[in-house]
């Protein structure tokens, strides 16, 4: 009978006293990792015949991208490797019971923000050894992609797709104004503060036009990035969230919502709109522009493709473009019985073959609805290119600009590093954000005290993980 991995059951105390133990002897040797089903070389060898189970966490084959790619990984294990999905998001509490209780999934599906705290926890195996025995290609990955999933100097994930953000912008409004999109494509704060103020229409609880939103609190990062510093170290040890251009980040981006009567109400007017249908902010002119990532490229296309729109990268203040680059990655947990199977799923799903004949299908379907193919973005780099080559301007000027913006982004991204306490620092620097949207602290006295939070969980782990590696 197989293994029910959403039943167990493990409390949080004991979660905790066994990934403690996992962790012991598992500081990234080179050999893969212990206790990962015998990890021997054969089993990373791609010519090998592979069988029992495949439980995959965290995943659904919810679209043609997923399910072509899913239909050759499967072919490529084998009729005797039984592959389950376990659908929807990671959920990490089963997924440490079940590592806890000896009897992990094969693969997990999570977000590469998260695998720094896998690794760091004995929870996930690095991958050394599945990478040179399935030939992965990691020079093909995109390099902020990589460094996210690497730990210790040992790689923990193998990227998949890649989010970025795009600014975006409604043309009539822009041009009622007097401007243009280089005006709130962030490379001049000053410029985009002036467009926010021309754009809005209505002050608080009368806003009836957001002039620019700034996207707070989830791009914190992206504008201390375009103000020439991070959020944490390059090392992933040192907590930079008071650092002076982090302060000034996020007083002009806060600037953009005191100027339209404050976040509150910036937010209940954003949240009224119709985001995933004909009656989003843009198709109804009720908003002027604002950086969000590329698939709502895709969104606004099918559903008001009439829209006056206008598209470009988010700069930086020198005047380049920039995004902050996220997305999920496989890792295989300690403790699995099937790694073979674990690696050379990861493996296709992820090669440049993979993503090309995902794309092709998309493309296909596409073209029967009448809509244009905008490509698909992943970590690898090399695929990026091969599937850019199936991409045909569409003969809309406006939308091809769109593409042309979210492709630039993706040559320019950055990451944060992996580090052991990953949702702690995250947790630190959003709610110091989110306490001063909400009007309970200023910028510095707020991320004064997350930065002694996140710099106090960032000791903590690194000393447990040395103390334990």
């Amino acid at each position: 009978m197989r293994r029910s991995v959403a039943r167990l059951v493990v409390s949080a105390s004991a979660v905790a006293l066994v990934l403690g133990a996992c962790a012991q002897g598992t500081g990234g040797g080179s050999d893969g990792g212990t206790g990962a089903g015998g990890d021997g070389a054969g089993e990373f060898d791609p010519e090998a015949e592979l069988s029992g189970p495949l439980d995959v966490m965290g995943f659904g084959a919810g679209d043609e991208i997923a399910t072509t790619r899913v239909e050759r990984a499967e072919e490529a294990l084998g009729e005797d490797v039984e592959v389950q999905l376990i659908e929807g998001d990671l959920d990490i509490q089963q997924f440490l019971s079940a590592v806890a209780s000896g009897e992990p999934p094969e693969l997990i599906y999570a977000n590469r923000d998260q695998i720094g705290t896998f690794a760091s926890r004995g929870a996930i195996i690095p991958l050394t050894r599945c990478i040179a025995g399935e030939g992965i290609v990691t020079e093909d990955f995109r390099e902020p992609a990589l460094d996210q999933v690497t730990f210790d100097d040992e790689v923990y994930g193998i990227p998949e797709f890649n989010a970025v953000q795009v600014t975006m912008a409604n043309s009539e409004l822009l041009d009622a104004a007097g401007l243009g999109i280089e005006d709130v494509n962030g490379s001049d704060w000053e410029a985009v503060s002036a467009a926010n103020e021309a754009l809005k229409q209505g002050d608080g609880n009368s806003l009836s036009v957001i002039g620019y939103d700034s996207k707070l609190p989830e791009f914190l990062p992206l504008w201390a990035h375009a103000n020439g510093t991070d959020l944490i170290s390059e090392d992933g040890r040192t907590a930079q969230l008071n650092d002076p251009k982090v302060v000034e980040a996020l007083e002009w981006a806060l600037s953009i919502y005191d100027d339209q009567g404050g976040f509150a109400a910036v937010k209940a007017f954003r949240d009224s709109a119709d985001f995933f249908g004909a009656g989003n902010q843009f198709a109804t002119n009720t908003l002027g522009a604002m950086p969000m990532e590329q698939w709502y490229i895709n969104v606004l296309n099918d559903v008001s493709p009439d829209a006056p729109m206008a598209f470009d990268a988010v700069h930086d203040k020198n005047g380049d473009p920039v995004a902050y680059a996220s997305g999920s990655a496989w890792a295989i947990p300690k403790g699995t019985e099937n790694p073979g199977a674990a690696c050379r799923w990861a493996r296709v799903m992820t090669e440049v073959d993979s993503w090309v004949a995902a794309a092709e299908e998309r493309k296909r379907l596409r073209a029967e609805e009448g809509k244009p193919f905008t490509g698909v973005l992943t970590g690898n780099e090399a695929a990026d290119e091969a599937v850019r080559e199936l991409v045909e301007p569409s003969g809309d000027e406006d939308w091809d600009a769109g593409v042309t913006a979210m492709y630039e982004a993706n040559d320019n991204t950055f990451s944060l590093p992996a580090n052991p306490a990953d949702a702690e620092f995250k947790t630190a620097w959003q709610d110091a954000v989110n306490s001063v949207l909400n009007g309970q602290a200023e910028p510095q006295e707020a991320l004064d005290a997350a930065q002694a939070t996140a710099q106090a969980a960032l000791d903590d782990a690194w000393e447990k993980w040395e103390q334990e590696g």
